[in-house]
C-alpha cells in the first residue's frame, strides 16, 4: 500500500520518538517535473523526473540535527531517525531553538484559496515541445537574429506536508508552468545574446510562445555593436527586469539571520528611512497564484501580511523563530525549509510601490546616463553596503536612448542608492517580487 504524505511524517516522527528525540518535526516532499528543450527545429533534450524526499529535524534539549533521504522504507525511515538522535547528543547547544508553541500554530491550513495548483491534466510532452518550437521559431523570424540558443517549455507539480510532534500538521500542493527562449544575434566576435521568459502557476495564464520568441529575439537585436560607456557619475536607471535585485539586497540585509549574525550593513536601521518617504515595501503570503504563497511557515505559525517598509521608514526584521529569540522578538512567520535543514527565514511575495510615470518617462528625465538591463557579477560587501556590478544596456542622451553598451562596471553604496531610488509604473504585478524600473542619480560607471 502506497503511504501518504502525512504517514511519511508520522513514521518520521514515531521512530523519532522511539529513538529518543524530546521533540521533532518532520517534512515529506513529492514532486514531478517535465521539461523540453529544442534547437534548430528539433528536440534536444527530454527530462522527467519524480520522486519523494523526506527530512527529520530531531531536538534534545538545546541541541538539534537534521537528516534526510529519498528512501521511504520503514527500515531507511529507523535508521535515519536513529543517526539523527546520535548526532543531535554531540551537537553545541543553541539556546534559541525549539519547536513552536501549540498556541502559535496556524488553525487554517487549507491553501486552495490561493490558487497554487492548476489541477488540469499535466501537459503531455509534444505540447510542451510545440510551444518550445513556436518560441524558437518566433525569435528566428525577428531580422539580425542569426541563431536560437536553446528554446525550453517546462511543467512542474509539488506536494509537500510539514508536521510536529507537538501537534501541528499541515500540507500544501502547487503547480509552476515555465517558457524560455535565449537568442542570438550577430556572428562572431560580434555575437550578442538575449533572453526572455515566463513562469506561472497556470498554464492559461502563461504569455504566449510568440510573444516569448519575439521579444528574446528583439532584445538580442538591439544589443548589436554594444561599445563601453563613459567613465563618470550618471543617473542610472535599473530596468523592471533586474531593479528588485536592488530590492533584494535591502531584503536580505533585514533579513534576520544576517541581523542575529551581526553581519548586514542595515543593522541599525530598524525605526530608520531607507526608502525616499513616500515609498512602501509590503509582503503578501496570501497573494493568488503566485508560487511563493503560504497560509502557514515551515514552523506551523500562521501567515500575514506585513509592512517591511512604511513611508521609507523599516518597521522590521523578517524572522523565525530562532533569530526572533535571538534578537528577542515576535516571529514573523517567515520560517522556510527544505528536507535537509532546519527552519531560516525568506520571504513570500514582496511589492512596492509603483511610480507615477512611466520607464520612458523617467529616461527623458535622465538626460544623459546608462539605461541597465542586464548584469553579471556581483561585488557587494554585506557589512558596508558598498555596490559594484558588471552592466550592460543602452545609453541615453538628451533623455533618449542612443546606442547599446557593455563591458561596464556600476558602483555605489546600497543605503545611499535606496535613499534615492525613484520608480517608475512598470512593475509585472504576477510576480513574487513586484518592483518596477528604478532610477538612481549619481552611480558610478566605470566604462571607456
Amino acid at each position: 500500500m502506497t503511504q501518504t504524505l502525512p504517514d511519511l511524517t508520522q513514521a518520521l516522527i514515531d521512530a523519532a520518538q522511539k529513538a529518543g528525540a524530546e521533540s521533532c518535526d518532520a517534512i515529506a516532499v513529492e514532486g514531478t517535473s517535465l521539461s523540453i528543450t529544442v534547437h534548430d527545429g528539433k528536440l534536444e533534450k527530454a527530462d522527467r523526473s519524480e520522486g519523494i524526499d523526506i527530512g527529520l529535524r530531531v531536538l534534545i534539549g538545546q541541541k538539534q540535527a537534521n537528516v534526510s533521504s529519498s528512501d521511504t522504507q520503514s527500515r531507511t525511515i529507523s535508521e535515519m531517525a536513529e543517526r539523527a538522535v546520535a548526532m543531535a547528543k554531540e551537537a553545541p547547544d543553541d539556546p534559541h531553538i525549539g519547536l513552536a508553541d501549540p498556541s502559535q500554530f496556524a488553525v487554517e491550513t487549507d491553501a486552495s484559496a490561493l490558487e497554487l495548483l492548476d489541477d488540469s491534466a499535466e501537459p503531455e510532452p509534444a505540447i510542451l515541445q510545440d510551444l518550445a518550437l513556436e518560441a524558437e521559431a518566433s525569435a528566428l523570424a525577428v531580422e539580425g537574429v542569426t541563431q536560437v540558443q536553446s528554446a525550453a517549455a517546462g511543467y512542474g507539480k509539488r506536494q509537500a506536508y510539514f508536521q510536529t510532534s507537538n501537534g501541528f500538521g499541515g500540507g500544501s500542493a502547487r503547480s509552476d508552468f515555465g517558457l524560455s527562449c535565449v537568442a542570438i544575434s550577430g556572428a562572431g566576435t560580434g555575437m550578442e545574446r538575449d533572453y526572455d521568459f515566463d513562469g506561472r502557476v497556470f498554464q492559461s495564464d502563461l504569455c504566449s510562445a510568440a510573444e516569448i520568441g519575439t521579444r528574446a529575439g528583439e532584445r538580442a537585436v538591439a544589443r548589436l555593436n554594444a561599445r563601453k560607456p563613459k567613465t563618470g557619475a550618471f543617473p542610472v536607471l535599473f530596468d523592471e527586469r533586474i531593479a528588485s535585485s536592488l530590492i533584494g539586497h535591502l531584503l536580505a540585509a533585514t533579513n534576520g539571520a544576517a541581523i542575529a549574525r551581526g553581519a548586514s550593513w542595515a543593522i541599525d536601521s530598524l525605526g530608520k528611512q531607507v526608502l525616499p518617504s513616500h515609498l512602501d515595501i509590503m509582503e503578501d503570503p496570501h497573494k493568488k497564484r503566485s508560487g511563493a504563497s503560504r497560509v502557514f511557515d515551515a514552523e506551523g505559525l500562521p501567515t500575514k501580511a506585513r509592512h517591511i517598509v512604511t513611508d521609507g521608514v523599516l518597521q522590521g526584521w523578517t524572522l523565525d523563530l530562532a533569530t526572533a529569540r535571538k534578537l528577542g522578538m515576535e516571529s514573523t512567520a517567515n520560517a522556510a525549509r527544505g528536507t535537509n535543514g532546519p527552519p531560516q527565514p525568506s520571504l513570500t511575495n514582496v511589492h512596492m510601490t509603483q511610480g507615477d510615470r512611466t520607464r520612458d518617462d523617467l529616461i527623458a528625465d535622465m538626460g544623459t546616463g546608462l539605461l541597465v538591463t542586464n548584469m553579471i557579477g556581483s561585488t557587494i560587501n554585506p557589512t558596508t553596503g558598498d555596490y559594484s556590478r558588471g552592466a550592460s544596456g543602452f545609453w541615453v542622451e538628451n533623455g533618449e536612448i542612443t546606442y547599446p553598451v557593455n563591458e561596464c562596471t556600476v558602483a555605489g553604496n546600497l543605503k545611499d542608492m535606496l535613499l534615492n531610488l525613484v520608480p517608475a509604473n512598470d512593475a509585472q504585478l504576477h510576480l513574487s517580487r513586484v518592483v518596477p524600473s528604478l532610477l538612481i542619480e549619481g552611480l558610478t560607471l566605470a566604462g571607456e
